[in-house]
């Protein structure tokens, strides 16, 4: 068995079809949507890289302090199994991390350099590294993980400039040229045709994405391995573009539009194909899946990580041992509110920020705290703190146990959430 894990940093969930998208073309995510079992409830713990990647490879919460010196990583872990460990990135903090070197290759691709849009997309910077991809996928023998970070999103809108001119309007001023990407907070008298530019720019990006991944299926699905290869699609954080007076990362706030990510997951022989999940899913949880996947024993502990595996075969209708799910032992606790296999995540930010997601709510910081009715408040429009307040001081209270258990406990030791919490008010 192998897996190649393609993880694109700083896509909007919100700007894929198959997470509810209806004006940006994303017709290669959507063919794969339809052949995956997707998670409508990702989110990362951590929108800082060198958290976030603690938890994608040893299983470790961004909440955690640092993790034991002895702790293997999972690419530590798989090559004593005999899985060749292969890190491909373009991010410098994926390459530097003191987990990559555990790799047994690593290709660091040169960041993107274009200061405008290219004129084909073979030139751009995503063409570049899908072509990378392809080409070592070519000579590719298993048992293998290939894990590639591609940041296109957040380093250069190099789209050929016709991408970002499709979603222009009669009556729309031009869309700017630059491959620059914006950082910025927005003040308060802000240009809305300045915005609608820069929309207009990252829709064309993630339509060169859909493409260069449109290519790469097409490609992949034509390899004898596709049959044997688990294939997982997500993002390492997503990119505000306005939603909360913030376009790019700025000051890294803890919104739905940074925190909540895609994550699809397309299995051999189509199993879990078109399913859709509302478990709330995290980064740890790939780290024991992938471990999962090939059977690893003697798992370290995780403070919060679960194997989705079990979750999939469950939600998928599959009974009994299928080939693709042998049961090795290591799979998610048995479910504790109908399908959802936990019923809170923390997420953990710069300068102290906190944040808790429950099935019902969605509480931000604890100081000048914000909540959100979930999930029908998918981007966080209407704070409904002042007119909760006992549910704020009651997340807050779970918030504080949460990151009080992590160092010595798993999260699935502490005691249940209030209906409330669960399933809202009435």
């Amino acid at each position: 068995m192998n897996a190649i894990c393609l993880v694109f940093d700083q896509l909007h969930a919100g700007y894929v079809g198959a997470y509810g998208n209806s004006w940006i073309e994303t017709p290669s995510f959507d063919r794969l949507a339809s052949q995956a079992f997707l998670f409508d409830r990702a989110l990362i713990d951590s929108p800082e890289l060198s958290r976030l990647y603690r938890s994608y490879w040893q299983g470790w919460h961004a909440l955690c302090p640092a993790a034991p010196e002895s702790r293997p990583a999972l690419a530590a872990m798989l090559g004593r199994a005999g899985v060749a460990t292969v890190l491909l990135t373009d991010e410098p903090q994926v390459a530097r991390h003191p987990l990559a070197a555990e790799f047994d290759e690593l290709i660091e691709i040169d960041p993107p350099w274009q200061p405008h849009g290219a004129a084909a997309v073979e030139q751009t910077h995503f063409g570049r590294c899908f072509a990378q991809i392809i080409d070592w996928l070519e000579s590719a023998r298993g048992p293998f993980l290939l894990w590639c970070h591609l940041g296109g999103l957040g380093t250069a809108w190099d789209a050929p400039l016709k991408f970002r001119a499709a979603y222009c309007e009669e009556g729309d001023p031009p869309p700017p040229e630059t491959a620059d990407v914006y950082d910025r907070m927005l003040p308060a008298d802000y240009d809305p045709d300045e915005l609608l530019g820069i929309v207009q720019s990252y829709s064309g990006q993630v339509t060169l994405l859909d493409t260069c991944l449109g290519a790469f299926l097409d490609y992949f699905y034509g390899l004898p391995i596709s049959s044997e290869t688990l294939l997982t699609v997500t993002s390492a954080r997503g990119f505000p573009l306005g939603e909360h007076g913030r376009v790019g990362p700025c000051d890294g706030s803890l919104f739905g539009e940074t925190v909540h990510v895609p994550w699809l997951m397309q299995f051999p022989d189509a199993a879990g194909a078109a399913v859709r999940s509302q478990a709330l899913v995290e980064p740890a949880d790939l780290w024991a899946s992938l471990l999962d996947w090939w059977g690893i024993g003697n798992v370290p502990r995780s403070p919060t990580a679960e194997s989705v595996l079990r979750l999939v075969r469950q939600q998928s209708g599959i009974k009994g041992d299928s080939p693709i799910f042998v049961d090795h032992g290591f799979a998610a606790v048995p479910a504790k509110i109908g399908t959802v296999p936990r019923d809170r995540l923390g997420v953990a930010g710069s300068r102290g920020q906190r944040a808790i997601r429950t099935p019902a709510w969605y509480l931000r910081g604890r100081l000048d705290p914000e909540l959100y009715a979930k999930p029908d408040d998918r981007w966080e429009i209407n704070n409904v703190a002042t007119r909760c307040q006992e549910v704020v001081e009651c997340l807050q209270d779970a918030l504080t146990q949460y990151e009080l258990t992590l160092p010595d406990g798993r999260i699935s030791d502490l005691p249940p959430l209030s209906n409330v919490l669960l399933n809202g008010l009435e």
